[in-house]
């Protein structure tokens, strides 16, 4: 079968697309026809040796999967033909992969594959983040930094399905109307002013922020939540990992709370399929993942350098099968 192989922990380049042997499925195990793998942050930083799960060399990154069950053992819970998603962590970026049962959850009947595979850890990321961690009530305001990236898109529409009002706060010119036509109540550039903008916007300070930006901004970010407000970390994007000055969570009674939700499924992995039915429902209600860019499984390199150079609004997918 054709896999993209990472040979080398150098980014994007390290990839090479090749012929590998087809897995083979031990007694307890599915095997699954890939139609589509995500695109997202954990896979290029695997690709740089830069993420806490480091695979030894060479493997296949890939970690959104939608596809077909191809095989499966009696008792399994799935039959052949079931459409499903797999948290795979690796393996995706090919034509087959195995995994446990476990790792797998119904794809919603509501969904195409691209859509499935752009569900995945955003998605995941978001409600966990907003109800798990923050825990935002309807009619709250939810400030959104990153606006234009996946998790930012994935945090938009949970955060409405919600019942919240969204304000997207985005550093790239040009992302308004799609942030609009996700549904974001306000769109505010990252640009001097910005938090006296969002002030005003909330009437004082956003009850809830999601932050998966980091860096410079987390200081003026923490100044825009208000009085009991919870401040949502969920990753460094911007490359720096800020530090906290304590007196105003102290006086306006701040929360901070982590948001780390790969690592809290490896603790916690019956909390998957929980944020799964929550997330299916809220897809038949009528939420829709949005699936702006389509790479072949070849260009798999280009699609990981454009998510790196910010080249991606929204969620990229790797086509693999029709």
């Amino acid at each position: 079968m054709k896999a993209q192989v990472l040979t080398a922990e150098t980014g994007p380049e390290g990839l090479a697309l090749a012929d590998v042997e087809n897995p083979v499925p031990g007694p307890d195990q599915v095997l699954v026809d890939i139609k589509s793998c995500g695109v997202c942050f954990p896979d290029l930083l695997m690709s740089q040796g830069l993420y806490q799960l480091r695979p030894p060399l060479p493997f296949t990154p890939g970690t959104e999967v939608a596809g077909v069950v191809a095989q499966a053992p009696e008792g399994s819970g799935v039959s052949v033909g079931d459409r499903v998603l797999v948290s795979s962590m690796v393996g995706g970026f090919a034509e087959q992969l195995v995994a446990s049962a476990e790792q797998l959850m119904p794809l919603p009947a509501e969904l195409t594959f691209d859509e499935g595979a752009a569900m995945g850890i955003n998605f995941q990321t978001a409600l966990f983040a907003l109800k798990t961690r923050a825990q935002t009530a309807p009619g709250e305001v939810v400030a959104v930094l990153g606006a234009a990236g996946g998790v930012g898109v994935a945090s938009i529409l949970v955060a409405k399905a919600m019942g919240a009002t969204v304000i997207a706060v985005v550093h790239r010119t040009g992302a308004e109307e799609m942030l609009k036509g996700l549904g974001a109540d306000e769109v505010v550039q990252l640009t001097d002013g910005w938090k006296d903008r969002v002030l005003e916007l909330s009437d004082g300070g956003v009850d809830v922020l999601i932050d998966p930006v980091g860096g410079d901004v987390f200081d003026e970010a923490l100044r825009t939540v208000g009085t009991d407000g919870r401040y949502v970390v969920i990753g460094f994007a911007a490359g720096g990992i800020p530090t906290v000055k304590l007196n105003r969570v102290l006086f306006r009674n701040i929360s901070i709370v982590g948001a780390a939700w790969g690592e809290y499924i490896r603790r916690n992995p019956e909390t998957l399929p929980l944020l799964h039915d929550e997330l299916t429902e809220m897809i038949a209600a009528g939420l829709r993942p949005p699936v702006s860019e389509i790479y072949s499984l070849a260009q798999l390199p280009t699609a990981l350098t454009d998510l790196a150079e910010g080249r991606v609004r929204g969620k990229a997918v790797i086509r693999i099968a029709d």
